[in-house]
Order: C-alpha cells, then sequence, then structure tokens
C-alpha cells in the first residue's frame, strides 16, 4: 500500500509505526462561519481513508480538530455581540450537521482548541525552557525559529530567503521577522486566559500540536490537512512539536488538493463560496461526494456547474442499473453464492478497487473502473436467454454484493434505488414545469390511442412528451417513462 508523502514528495510503501495500528490526524475547520465545499472535500477524503484502513483490517484512531478561537471567530462574535467561544460552539454544530447530512465518517476524536489551553501552555512553557521560544514584556510568546536547523524541510523553503520576503511588522519584542506567536496577548474586547505571560489565547500552529501530543503522542503516521496549510502552520508544527519531544512529527505528510469554482479561487467577495448546506440544497450527497472524489485527492479541482449535472447523470446511471440489477435478481431467484458467469470485469471487482485504492487511495480510477463494471452489467442483462437466467442472476447478485462492499468506502450505493431514482426525477421535472401526475395522464392516453389504434393521436403524445424532455419506453410489460436530460 503506497502513500504520497508531502516531506520527500514521493509515494511511498505505507508502514505503521505500530503493526495493524494507524494513527492520524487531520487539521479541520475555523468555525467562524458555515463550512464549504472545500471542507467538506477534505473531510470526505480523510473519512475515506479511515474507512479504507479499517476495510484493510488496521485499528484506526483518526482525530480532527476545530480551531473555535482565532482572530477572524473574535471578530465575528464582536459584531454579533456574543463570546467568542460561545458563537463558535454554535458554528460546530452547524459544521457538525453539515457533515452528517453530507454522511461522513465521523472521527474518532474532535478536539477543540478552548479544551486543550491547560496543555498548551505546559507545551510553550517547555519551549521556553528548551530556548526555542521567548516571552515578551507585553505578554506575547514566540517560536524563535533560528533554533529549529531543520526549518523548511517540509516546504523545501529556506529561513533566509522567508527573512527576506517577510513583511516587517510593527510586533513589539518579536525578535526575528520570522517568528511566529504560540502565545498572543489579549487585546481590549477579546477572550482571554490566564498565563504565566498575562491575559492571553493560543496562537494558531501550537493548538495542533498540543492536540497530537495530548491525543495520538509524540509520533504519529500521518498528518493530513489542505495544501494551504503546509507552509507556515504545518512547517511551524513540526519546528514546535520536534523541538519539544525530539521526535518526527509525523512519518507520512497527506496533503489535499485546493478548490476552485468555475475558474476562480473560492471566495466570499466573489460571492462563490458554495457552502456545503447550500450545496446539499442543490444536490443529492452522494452526487456531491462523486464530484469531491472523481479527481486524486491530491490534485486541486476547477469545479464547474456542470460537474454536478454530469455527476448526476452518472449516479442516476448507476442507481438504475441497480434497480434493473435487483428486478432480475428477484425474478430469477439469483443467489450470489451459486454457480456465476466467467466475467473477468465482474470477477475482479473487489482486486481492482483495492488495487488502485492501494496506489495513494486513488478513488478517480475507482469511480472510472464503475463505467466499465456497469457497462458490463447491462450488457449482460441485455443479453441474457432463457438458458441462461440463472447464472445470469447469480453472477447480478455477486456483482452487486461485491459493488456495495467496497464503494461504500467512497460512500457510494447507501440509499434505497428507488428513493435515488424518483428524487432524481422530481428534482428535473421540476425543472421541466411538469408533474408526474402529468406524464403519467399523457401515458394513459397514448395507451388508450394506441388500444383503439388511433396511431397518430399515439405518436403526437410520445412527441409532445419528448419536446417537453420525457422519454417513453414501449416494454411488453408497459411504457416507461424517465427524464431526456438524464442521458444528454
Amino acid at each position: 500500500m503506497k502513500i504520497t508523502n508531502s516531506m520527500t514528495g514521493k509515494k511511498e510503501e505505507f508502514a505503521p509505526i505500530n503493526k495493524d495500528e494507524v494513527k492520524m490526524y487531520a487539521c479541520g475547520v475555523t468555525v467562524y462561519d458555515l463550512s464549504h465545499i472545500g471542507h467538506a472535500r477534505q473531510a470526505i477524503v480523510y473519512a475515506m481513508m479511515t474507512d479504507y484502513f479499517r476495510y484493510k483490517g488496521y485499528k484506526v484512531t483518526y482525530v480532527r480538530n476545530y480551531t473555535d478561537v482565532d482572530d477572524k471567530i473574535i471578530k465575528r462574535a464582536n459584531e454579533l455581540g456574543k463570546n467568542a467561544i460561545e458563537f463558535s460552539g454554535e458554528q460546530i454544530l452547524e459544521t457538525e450537521k453539515d457533515m452528517k447530512d453530507l454522511h461522513v465518517t465521523d472521527a474518532d476524536i474532535k478536539t477543540k482548541a478552548s479544551e486543550y489551553i491547560p496543555q498548551i501552555i505546559k507545551f510553550v512553557e517547555i519551549l521556553i525552557e528548551k530556548g526555542d521560544a521567548y516571552a515578551t514584556e507585553k505578554g506575547d510568546v514566540y517560536y524563535s525559529v533560528k533554533t529549529f536547523k531543520e526549518y523548511g524541510k517540509l516546504s523545501h523553503r529556506k529561513v533566509d530567503e522567508l527573512r527576506n520576503g517577510v513583511r516587517i511588522e510593527v510586533e513589539e519584542g518579536k525578535k526575528d521577522p520570522v517568528d511566529f506567536a504560540l502565545w498572543k496577548s489579549a487585546k481590549p474586547g477579546e477572550i482571554y486566559w490566564e498565563s504565566p505571560w498575562g491575559k492571553g489565547r493560543p496562537g494558531w500552529h501550537i493548538e495542533c500540536s498540543a492536540m497530537i501530543l495530548n491525543t495520538l503522542g509524540e509520533t504519529i503516521d500521518i498528518h493530513g490537512g489542505g495544501r494551504d496549510l503546509l507552509f507556515p502552520h504545518h512547517e511551524n508544527e513540526i519546528a514546535q512539536s520536534e523541538a519539544l519531544t525530539g521526535k518526527k512529527l509525523a512519518n507520512y505528510w497527506s496533503h489535499c488538493g485546493l478548490i476552485k469554482i468555475n475558474g476562480e479561487k473560492m471566495s466570499k467577495s466573489l460571492g462563490n463560496s458554495l457552502s456545503i448546506r447550500d450545496a446539499l440544497k442543490m444536490y443529492n450527497y452522494e452526487v456531491i461526494k462523486y464530484v469531491l472524489l472523481s479527481k486524486h485527492y491530491a490534485t486541486d479541482m476547477d469545479i464547474h456547474d456542470s460537474d454536478y449535472k454530469i455527476a448526476e447523470e452518472h449516479m442516476y446511471y448507476f442507481y438504475s442499473t441497480i434497480k434493473k440489477m435487483n428486478e432480475f435478481i428477484m425474478a430469477n431467484a439469483g443467489d450470489a453464492n451459486g454457480k456465476t458467469l466467467d466475467n473477468e470485469t465482474l470477477k475482479n471487482i473487489v482486486p481492482k478497487f483495492i488495487e488502485v485504492m492501494d496506489d495513494d487511495f486513488n478513488s478517480a480510477l475507482a469511480i472510472s473502473n464503475l463505467h466499465i463494471i456497469f457497462r458490463d452489467i447491462n450488457n449482460m442483462m441485455k443479453t441474457a436467454n432463457k438458458g441462461n437466467v440463472l447464472i445470469v442472476a447469480n453472477t447480478l447478485a455477486k456483482a452487486l454484493e461485491d459493488i456495495k462492499s467496497v464503494y461504500k468506502i467512497l460512500g457510494f450505493f447507501e440509499q434505497d434505488p428507488d428513493e435515488f431514482i424518483s428524487e432524481m426525477k422530481e428534482k428535473y421535472l421540476s425543472k421541466l414545469n411538469i408533474t408526474i401526475n402529468e406524464v403519467e395522464n399523457e401515458i394513459t392516453k397514448r395507451a388508450e390511442a394506441k388500444k383503439n389504434k388511433d396511431y397518430e393521436t399515439a405518436d403526437a403524445i410520445r412527441a409532445e412528451l419528448d419536446k417537453k424532455g420525457i422519454l417513453l419506453n414501449d416494454t411488453k410489460n408497459g411504457t416507461t417513462w424517465d427524464i431526456k436530460e438524464l442521458y444528454s
């Protein structure tokens, strides 16, 4: 099993510290507003990794944090006339709701910066004692970057170059422009905690180091987060943690790619920062997952509105096929344990999934394989005959069992096919400004016309429905209908 390590820039064989056990930490959300689609991608990716590790037999401890005190939170809380921790607590509940509605596997441990203040203070005290940090008269504490000789090893940046590129701000008592805050003295109107340096609050970077140390230990297997956190956040975590323990913080650094919306960086000022909540109002949660997992997790994504439309078409096709499979299996008493056809694609659903996921969690290729799987399944149902219906039914039953057993790791095929299909039809009928009853009434009129051999009227009804975006399919069991746009 291989995983890309941002530290080396290479794909490496995964070897956990303790056999059959994985300790993973992923930086979570700074809760000053509703979570957006970028947060969704990151949460889905690290949940997918967790679920796949567990599928492979590992015992996983997955920790995900909430930054519940920082400048943006304090500013927003003050604007609303609320206590910062009260406000961030409300926002955490909103994020939890969104992640639940998105059906994201929960972290085993969810930490909050505000709940680790004593541990953070102790951490900072030790760094000061070791000479790696210093306090100012004002009550701020800074990490002294020059004391950590390996600073820049994750981002591959040199301290002197950073120093030359830093815009020096007036920060009383700061010895070097590249030094970063471990503890910030409280300004008037800000939330604070008592500390050996006076009233203040943690700097951003220290919270993750303290929470990792106190939940997972000195060295962990995987540290994850968005690519935007690689520098300075993760670089600073390494410096402060490794200065404290003298040990490597993480054996593998994993970074999730960033998201653009319709070619532009997500931004509230541009009005394109799509919240998870708004996305869920427009799209089924599995459609959102399809979009976010259709590219390799480490690559940046430029999501266009059309990507959701395409994902809807694909998921509709998959669920429609599953519905047909269920009907075929039931009609022909299919048994997953019975004799099956020797179909190479369907025999290798599970091995192929494991092969691509073992190669750095390649969900994009796993999804691509789904199209081949369902193509073969549909061909098999179309070509089935009286002489092989039982063995085909058995093959479909086994294929469906295998699909669900592994693709649940991507969060797919959790829903009832009839419900998913109905939901999608209703959505598109609403866009077409026509109701199910109207469609079915027209089908009834057409059946009556055909019965009376009034084929001109029957053809006119079909043509009118087609014009409105409704496809008709005449079968031996009657006429079924579908949405033309879902087959574009």
